[in-house]
């Protein structure tokens, strides 16, 4: 995908401050993620041993144009004194701009106790500034902060940039200022195209904080937060805004990642922007159909063992890899003997694509990294890219014909898999019961959490869900599914890396498999065997005070260990196994009459569970 849509003649953009690192590593992630201009953060540019003429011809090698240089502050409506000292400064910035190569500066409106609250003498200083700016070929672009002292809405700084009516005066727009303070970016379309000499995109969630602490820290790239920044980009293009399309975003966790994935990111944030405002074409995400398989890598031994617990029979071999496939229902997960270390992992996920081709290649076309795979002839060539976390993700159909399944070689005889009994509630036909996957949870690294949920949203389609925190045992976890067409995935993160005194759980993950009958597949994988998680008393004395389960059914809860959850839709039950292996464990979910959680409120009761049990082990 190139840095500009040749069909609308979209630029794509972004400010040097969105990205970690000195400006010479901005400029090459810049340039990598295939970024056309930059914005060039005032800060970046002083701590540069690069002149700026050095700047430009660095920026000429990566095909980079410098298409704003930010910030200057505090300049309009000040007393005579101020204004003198505040135009040499500007004279001396113009310089730099023409050494860059920057034909626009931003302008931002003043926050400075000098300042007067007088819209006439604010455009006159204006309009000052904006000759002597036009005298070097350069324009102003004026910007309203969402804290200005007194000009904080871009309805204001428009009748200031009207009142001063000169042509190298313009107004920038700031996605993050305007909906932040709830303003309505309809009348935007009023504005004349030739006087929206800049926008500036970032999208945040939402909070109830000092606007300039929420724009400092916790700006996101588009589509990460809360804001409708196709509607907001539509009103700006339908006013005749023919600029670049460039994301301006503070951050603390982007300013510490590596710029490289970073750049990637926010290039991939603007393509499924332009893709919902029509600008840019993509393959349609085709529909998904469920979870193909699971794999997870193992040098240890718990994996297997505890799969036949809950039920699943070894059904396969890889003809080639020490790969065995494990299946109950519709749930298959992977077991890959070539690990190398003890602990599990959940290596890749693989979900069930309408058109698995075209999935793979909106994937590509979205920057999602391809991953080289070797396979024998006659085997599947399945596509796989890499998630943030490294987690591969295949796209793939089961069925005859073309089934991934043809490449593993049928097991002789039948492992333990429970009893065939049939005809009454609380039994089970097949296993213990399972039926498919419910969903996968995989614990993002912090620095990749709004990155992955982008990334699941923007190459698989899927849809995400309201972000949830709960405070458990060892800080405040975050956590985010993004949902469709039957597959549902869950992105947890811890909000600070916890500390070494607990008894370490790197990134837990953990798959759930669906049942219609909890209770009969709890009883069913007692009698095979499974490492199932004890749950204390207290919990079923609270949750027989707090939700008044049905005696008969809150005994046994407290029996099998299965805790229960109810919301607006209906009940859930369910529960989990011991963690295996240092970081895995299996989760079985029963939900009742359309319920649509996951049970977060039992999740600090399970984890408190998962401690107490590793530490008995040690």
């Amino acid at each position: 995908m190139s840095s500009t849509d040749e069909r609308a003649g979209t630029r794509r953009a972004i400010a040097t401050v969105c990205l970690s690192g000195t400006l010479e590593d901005k400029l090459t992630a810049a340039a990598a993620a295939g970024f056309a201009g930059v914005e060039i953060f005032e800060n970046d540019l002083l701590a540069s041993p690069w002149s700026p003429k050095q700047v430009r011809e660095h920026c000429v090698d990566l095909g980079l144009t410098v298409d704003l240089y930010q910030p200057f502050r505090d300049f309009e409506a000040v007393p005579p004194a101020v204004l003198a000292a505040n135009l040499r400064r500007a004279e001396h910035k113009f310089a730099v701009m023409e050494q860059l190569g920057a034909d626009t500066m931003l302008v931002c409106s003043t926050v400075s106790p000098d300042a007067v609250d007088d819209d006439d003498l604010a455009a006159e200083q204006l309009h000052t500034l904006a000759d002597r700016a036009a005298a070097h070929g350069l324009r102003i672009a004026y910007e309203a902060l969402a804290w200005g002292r007194f000009v904080n809405t871009y309805e204001h700084s428009w009748r200031i940039v009207r009142r001063a009516a000169h042509p190298a005066l313009g107004l920038c727009l700031d996605s993050f200022h305007i909906l932040s303070r709830g303003s309505d970016p309809a009348a935007i379309r009023t504005i004349p195209g030739e006087k929206l000499f800049f926008l500036q995109l970032a999208d945040a969630p939402r909070l109830e904080m000092d606007v300039l602490q929420w724009s400092r820290h916790h700006r996101l790239f588009p589509g990460q937060g809360a804001f409708d920044l196709t509607a907001f980009t539509g009103h700006v293009l339908a006013a005749g805004y023919s600029g670049p399309l460039s994301l301006e975003v503070f951050n603390d966790v982007f300013r510490q990642a590596d710029p490289g994935p970073a750049a990637v990111d926010a290039m991939r944030s603007l393509l499924a922007l332009e893709e919902s405002l029509g600008t840019t074409e993509l393959p349609v995400a085709p529909a998904l159909r469920g979870h193909a398989f699971t794999e997870i890598a193992t040098a240890g031994p718990e994996v297997s063992p505890a799969l036949a617990g809950l039920g699943f029979t070894h059904v396969g071999q890889h003809r080639t890899k020490p790969v065995a496939l494990w299946q109950q229902g519709a749930a298959r997960i992977l077991v890959n003997s070539a690990g190398v270390e003890e602990s599990a992992s959940v290596v890749a996920l693989a979900v069930e694509s309408a058109d698995p081709v075209a999935s793979a290649d909106r994937a590509q076309r979205l920057l999602a990294p391809v991953l080289p795979r070797t396979h024998s002839a006659g085997e599947a060539d399945l596509s796989a890219v890499a998630a943030p976390d490294g987690t591969s993700v295949f796209f793939c159909r089961t069925g005859p014909g073309d089934s991934w399944l043809d490449d593993f070689a049928p097991v002789s005889g039948k492992a333990a898999s429970g009893k065939a009994v049939s005809g009454k509630p609380g039994q089970v036909v097949d296993g213990a019961g399972l039926t498919g996957v419910d969903h996968v949870s995989l614990t993002q690294p912090f620095d990749h959490f709004d990155e992955a949920a982008l990334f699941y949203r923007a190459v698989l389609g899927l849809e995400p869900e309201p972000v949830t925190e709960f405070a458990a045992p060892f800080g405040l976890v975050r956590s985010r599914t993004v949902t469709g067409g039957e597959v549902r995935i869950a992105l947890d993160s811890a909000l600070l890396r916890r500390g070494d005194w607990a008894p370490g759980v790197r990134e837990p993950q953990h798959i759930a498999f669906a049942t219609d009958d909890a209770l009969a597949s709890a009883r069913a994988m007692r009698a095979l065997g499974a490492p199932l998680l004890p749950i204390p008393g207290n919990y079923y004395d609270d949750l027989d005070a707090r939700l008044a389960p049905p005696p008969d059914l809150l005994d046994a809860l407290r029996a099998h260990s299965i805790l229960y959850d109810r919301d607006e839709h209906g009940t859930l039950l369910h529960f989990f196994t011991e963690i295996l292996g240092g970081r895995v464990f299996f989760e079985v979910v029963q939900r009742i009459d359309g319920y649509a959680g996951y049970g977060a409120a039992n999740a600090p009761v399970r984890m408190a569970a998962h401690r107490r049990h590793r530490l008995a082990g040690r």
